[in-house]
């Protein structure tokens, strides 16, 4: 009754200062809050969730956000029955710090899951980084509140610390009930006859080191054979067996990179090591129908994380030499063939209604990714500058945003305010019933009454974007004046629309010679110009000077909120250790098939 009585009151006031006519879609919304609140009240289930999130997806490759080249009717379907978001915005640029902040609604950097230098991401299912477990995932919320819980595809935050099987790191320590998928991420290297990806400078340089020692090995034998060099035959043996132990290790731990990294585990166990590509997407579709059917008597949160569209783009013959996009564009199509038979077994499970379902992608397009024979092989991120790992410009963090609640959330809505991945944390943990932590701070921000339309504006007002540690941007949304500004203090040296964007790096650099450092920062007039194609000049913006000192209080805030944790990316963290390696069968020879017995690949 009292939920009631506020809906009047509001419509009532909402009509005194609108008139009728423009209050109608306020009552609508005051409506299904009230509805919700009733349903809570009546000790009703809470809705489903279901979250896909693709991987190195741009925003330009799909129909609902403009491209008409390539076929995505799921999807396009999925965003026509729900709410779409045109300012979605990942919390980084790259898979791992990404994915953590996603998961516990915090910059990656409050939980140390992101580098000052070096590597910015896992590199090894033997290292001993990962997502610490006094994290709090929206996972673990949930699992409290009595929800299933689960995950199915690419979890690329960890796996043990300090023995093979701790799992300190391992999704089952961070509320996930279930999981099967890769507990890494895919690379070129798991594919046979596709160019080494993980190190491949280090290994080639061990590589040439390896071949000089064995010269020098044999340099020293033959001259101790021929009687050239009074060598004491302990300092060959020695030598021999320095250059075993070399070759040994190299071999172990880059030779074996197929083998280490790509892998899948069904909870702690591996059952298919390495894996194989040809058969994932099928394997990935059939532990998620089997999930969807058998917690649908029960309130279930599964989060799908997907492998497209990653490369190496590894795409079954349904769909190859399909898309006008060569293989990149046959590996988006499949995906979203792979979204609609997940969107088909939550119907056909009657669970349509009772299914919030969020899609969206880690981050931007690789715009590095190409293939001398292939092309390229990365996304398209539409009108936007920049791609993967640029910590800054739009087309690295600009992302798809589409949610669908039939019944809840009204269908067709487009929601043009700055939103961000970390909002889907306090989303998830409002729907399931539960309560943000208060004892760490938490970026996101609850979108229910925004994808409702409770409320026209973002709950954000400032948004941080970081390469790694260091923050290159800024955005202000300017309500009094209808503005989005965007202050760049760091820009990547990339060159726009071809291979070697970024001066041979694969990924492009954060910090150092790879970066440049604006003094004035650049400023941007996002709302005129989302392309970030005309920095505005202080002559030419009578604001500028305005603008840029705001956003620069607001730095200055945010800042005082950081507090030093223990680096994951560190040396020691990223360094492969063979104690770590999960394995099936013989160690290091590990080799199982996905029936458990010996593999034959």
């Amino acid at each position: 009754m009292l939920r009631r009585r506020a809906v009047t009151s509001a419509f009532i006031r909402c009509d005194q200062r609108r008139g009728r006519r423009g209050c109608w879609p306020v009552l609508a919304s005051l409506c299904l809050l009230l509805r919700i609140g009733e349903l809570k009240a009546a000790g009703a289930p809470q809705p489903n969730i279901l979250l896909i999130v693709a991987d190195d997806l741009g925003i330009g490759d799909l129909g609902c956000y403009g491209n008409n080249t390539v076929r995505t009717p799921n999807i396009d379907r999925l965003a026509g029955e729900g709410v779409r978001l045109t300012q979605h915005l990942a919390a980084a640029p790259l898979c791992t710090p990404s994915r953590a902040a996603f998961l516990t609604g915090r910059h990656a950097f409050r939980s140390g899951m992101d580098a000052s230098d070096g590597y910015r991401a896992l590199q090894w299912n033997g290292g001993s980084g990962g997502l610490p477990e006094n994290e709090t995932t929206f996972a673990r919320i949930l699992q409290q509140r009595g929800y299933a819980t689960g995950l199915i595809g690419k979890w690329h935050q960890g796996v043990s610390c300090q023995s093979r099987g701790d799992h300190c790191h391992h999704p089952l320590r961070h509320g996930f009930d279930y999981f099967y998928g890769m507990p890494f991420t895919l690379v070129n290297d798991c594919l046979p006859g596709r160019p080494p990806e993980v190190d491949a400078a280090l290994r080639a340089r061990l590589w040439r080191l390896t071949q000089w020692l064995a010269v020098g090995l044999l340099t020293l034998a033959a001259g101790k054979a021929w009687g050239l060099l009074a060598v004491p035959r302990g300092a060959v043996l020695g030598a021999g067996g320095l250059l075993v132990l070399f070759f040994g290790g190299w071999y172990a731990s880059f030779g074996f990179v197929r083998r280490w990294n790509c892998l899948l585990m069904r909870n702690h166990e591996v059952v298919e090591q390495p894996m194989d590509l040809g058969r994932s997407t099928g394997l990935l579709l059939k532990e998620v129908v089997s999930y969807i059917e058998r917690n649908k008597h029960r309130p279930f949160l599964l989060f799908v994380s997907l492998l497209h569209v990653h490369i190496p783009l590894v795409t079954t013959e349904e769909f190859r030499g399909k898309s006008r996009h060569g293989v990149y564009g046959d590996n988006v199509e499949e995906m979203d063939w792979l979204v609609g038979k997940i969107l088909d077994a939550v119907d056909k499970n009657g669970l349509r209604n009772s299914t919030f379902t969020y899609f969206t992608s880690d981050h931007g397009g690789h715009l590095e990714a190409r293939d001398e024979e292939m092309g390229q092989l990365g996304g398209w991120n539409g009108i936007y500058r920049g791609g993967k790992g640029m910590g800054g410009w739009e087309g690295g963090i600009r992302v798809p945003g589409i949610f669908r609640w039939p019944g809840v959330l009204p269908a067709g809505r487009e929601v043009h305010e700055p939103t961000s991945l970390m909002d889907v944390f306090p989303t998830v943990v409002q729907l399931g019933g539960g309560e943000t932590p208060q004892d760490r701070v938490i970026d996101g921000r609850s979108l229910v009454p925004l994808l409702q339309g409770a409320t026209e504006r973002s709950a954000h007002e400032f948004l941080f974007h970081y390469c790694g540690t260091y923050l290159h941007a800024a955005r202000w949304h300017d309500r009094d004046r209808g503005r989005l500004w965007k202050v760049h203090y760091v820009t990547p040296r990339f060159h726009p629309g071809g291979a070697g964007a970024c001066h041979g790096h694969g990924v492009c650099p954060c910090s150092g010679d790879g970066v440049t450092r604006h003094s004035p920062p650049l400023l941007f007039d996002l709302s005129r110009d989302p392309s970030e194609a005309r920095p505005l000049s202080p002559d030419a913006e009578p604001l500028f000077h305005a603008v840029v000192a705001r956003v620069g209080e607001a730095v200055e805030e945010h800042s005082a909120t950081r507090t030093p944790v223990p680096a994951q990316f560190s040396l020691s963290h990223i360094l492969w250790k063979p104690w770590l390696q999960p394995c099936c069968g013989t160690f290091p020879f590990c080799s199982c098939g996905q029936e458990g017995g010996p593999s034959e690949r």
